[in-house]
């Protein structure tokens, strides 16, 4: 008996006997990856929809529901929702946001750009010119059978008049005198840009592509370089340029280097950018 509790506490370990192993902790339940929603898919959808939908001319009805009946269930009377009467053409068709409802159903919002003919002349005055105007349009979708189709007649929504508040979070205080000293450098480079030749005002390496023929610079409205350190500094350009008669202001973040060579040390573009950052 004393040989075989031996061979078993060989065979076992003396430690099990007394503390038992624990069992394996279950693995943590799988996380579902990706987008729940085939949103680009619904979007694309949407946009071509609402495209069709809004576009009407009565000398032709049965294109438009010809159009519509692309993106519905098979059977939908897609001449409904309309009387046949009046003209319009879509200009543009943008979506946006897509709203998942459950159940594999959503909702696509398109901001769509519409354009109505004018009143035809009369008493021989001048006709009333054509009118363009942007209409939110909100689709209801579903994805079924690996395809988006719409499901219903659609809303029109009004479009925002003005976007929401927002608080500047990134303001920085100005290197003043860093600013007054590049001031030259940022109106040669913008001058040289909108000849196409900026590469010869940059700095070495730099490649800044041609802006569109017919810029010319009227002047650099405003020009400040953030606060910071060191040989790579970022600024903010607002530039005044004419496009024929007409003048456009923008607002370019520019980001210089020094360069040193055995002259002297100068500051030179690296990079430009649109807009603020």
């Amino acid at each position: 008996m004393l040989w075989v509790v031996v061979g078993l506490a060989v065979i076992t370990g003396v430690r099990s006997w007394f503390w038992p192993s624990q069992p394996a902790p279950a693995p943590p339940p799988a996380v579902k990856q990706g987008p729940t929603y085939p949103v680009q898919d619904a979007q694309s959808v949407a946009a071509r929809f609402a495209y069709s939908y809004l576009t009407w001319d009565e000398a032709d009805p049965d294109q438009r529901a010809k159009a519509l009946a692309r993106d519905m269930p098979k059977g939908t009377d897609t001449s409904a929702g309309w009387n046949s009467k009046g003209q319009q053409t879509v200009v543009l068709a943008q979506p946006g946001t897509v709203d998942e409802l459950g159940g594999q159903r959503a909702r696509v919002h398109v901001d769509v750009l519409v354009s109505v003919p004018g009143e035809p002349a009369k008493d021989k005055k001048d006709p009333t010119p054509a009118q363009r105007k942007w209409v939110g349009l909100e689709i209801p979708v579903l994805d079924t059978a690996g395809r988006i189709v719409v499901t219903g007649q659609p809303g029109i929504v009004g479009v925002p008049t003005s976007g929401p508040t927002v608080t500047d979070q990134n303001a920085v205080d100005s290197d003043v005198e860093l600013s007054a000293q590049t001031q030259s450098t940022v109106t040669t480079f913008f001058t040289e840009y909108a000849k196409g030749e900026a590469d010869s005002v940059t700095a070495p390496g730099a490649s800044v592509p041609p802006l569109p023929g017919g810029m010319t610079l009227q002047g650099i409205q405003s020009w400040n370089v953030d606060q910071g350190k060191g040989s790579d500094r970022t600024g903010t350009a607002v530039v005044r340029w004419q496009i024929g008669t007409a003048e456009l202001e923008q607002t370019y973040r520019v980001e210089l280097t020094r360069v040193a060579s055995a002259a002297a040390e100068r500051w030179q573009v690296a990079e430009v950018h649109g807009g603020t950052s």
